[in-house]
């Protein structure tokens, strides 16, 4: 192992691994876990939450491989990307981060859904929409395995791998965070920060390492089914989400805001493309002469709060998701904390 992995720090080299350069070690990346947390001690780092889609990038030599959280080859969806990182002086690593579309110098996912699921270069250039890949983590460079370093040690080596030119941004961080910062960030019209260990491993799946500090209530839900529209509104009235629980997708309202009259035409002709006979809900849902769609489709939904019995309060559709798996959308909770010291636990 040479070049940049020669500068770690003392007895870090002990934390490398070997690795093969395939898209292995993008297959099941790390998750932040949804917190009400606000005081933090000192060994975290806080970085803007994007509203993006994640997106992990393989480079084998001249071969550059973009990969979904769930996946699925997005090379032709964003060659812009491709073409910068097979530009890049080196040619061996896995990096992780989020693809974004920026208006007014803020991350915009409704202008991003526009380039999202293309892959004809002429629907691609046609859709006016420019990205951005904001890096955030180093899982692999140079033939070894890098998640078993520190956090800090990753981000040091991330900007000192890569050249930094649009379309490419490194994701830079604050050591300092909490309830100012994220009112700061709420002002600025950020969805939130993502609160970091300074220190800890890139280990798959969701982790109380990593926390999302948001401004607002956002996640995923399942569509299971809308209603007809009224008076001269086209397309449907109100879609009908869930979300899983215990292999039974609960039914958690209606969402009727955040359409305009081309989004509710498209998605329309799309939800009748995946009509089924019956409910895909578990119990009732008390809605007049409702239409069935198979669970398959995931939008992305802001809201207030929960209601007692499980509803959502003043939900507005952001747009769909194609990166997330309807099976994996549940209902995020937050984690708690007794104390600033404390590491968040499961409630």
């Amino acid at each position: 192992m040479t070049g940049l992995l020669d500068t770690l720090p003392a007895g870090q080299a002990r934390f490398l691994r070997a690795a093969g350069p395939g898209p292995e070690l993008a297959a099941d990346p790390m998750l932040a876990t949804l917190s009400e947390r606000r005081d933090f001690p000192s060994g975290w780092v806080f970085e803007r939450k994007l509203d993006g889609v994640r997106v992990l990038a393989v480079r084998a030599g001249d071969t550059v491989t973009l990969l979904s959280r769930s996946g699925r080859r997005l090379n032709a969806t964003y060659p812009e990307l491709v073409a910068a990182l097979a530009a890049q002086k080196c040619a061996d690593f896995t990096v992780d981060g989020e693809v974004v579309a920026l208006s007014g110098g803020r991350t915009d996912f409704a202008r991003l859904q526009r380039r999202m699921g293309l892959t004809r270069p002429r629907d691609v250039e046609a859709s006016g929409v420019d990205v951005t890949y904001y890096l955030f983590d180093l899982l692999r460079l140079q033939g070894a395995d890098t998640r078993g370093l520190p956090l800090r040690t990753r981000k040091s080596l991330l900007r000192r791998a890569l050249a930094y030119r649009a379309p490419l941004r490194l994701t830079t961080h604050r050591n300092e965070g909490g309830g100012d910062a994220l009112a700061d960030a709420c002002a600025r019209g950020w969805e939130g920060l993502i609160a970091k260990r300074a220190e800890s491993r890139y280990r798959p799946g969701r982790s109380p390492d990593w926390l999302k500090l948001k401004c607002s209530l956002t996640q995923e839900f399942v569509i299971g089914g809308f209603t007809e529209p009224g008076g001269g509104r086209a397309g449907f009235g109100a879609l009908l989400l869930g979300h899983w629980d215990e292999g039974r997708l609960r039914y958690a309202g209606k969402v009727g805001t955040g359409f305009d009259h081309r989004s509710l035409v498209a998605l329309r002709a799309l939800l009748d493309s995946h009509a089924a006979g019956r409910a895909p809900f578990a119990g009732r849902v008390g809605e007049p002469r409702p239409h069935w769609v198979e669970p398959v489709l995931v939008a992305q939904v802001a809201f207030t709060e929960w209601t007692r019995d499980g509803m959502l309060r003043h939900p507005r559709f952001l747009g769909l998701r194609d990166d997330k798996d309807p099976r994996d959308v549940v209902r995020e909770r937050p984690e708690r904390v007794s104390g600033a010291g404390s590491r968040p636990g499961r409630r």
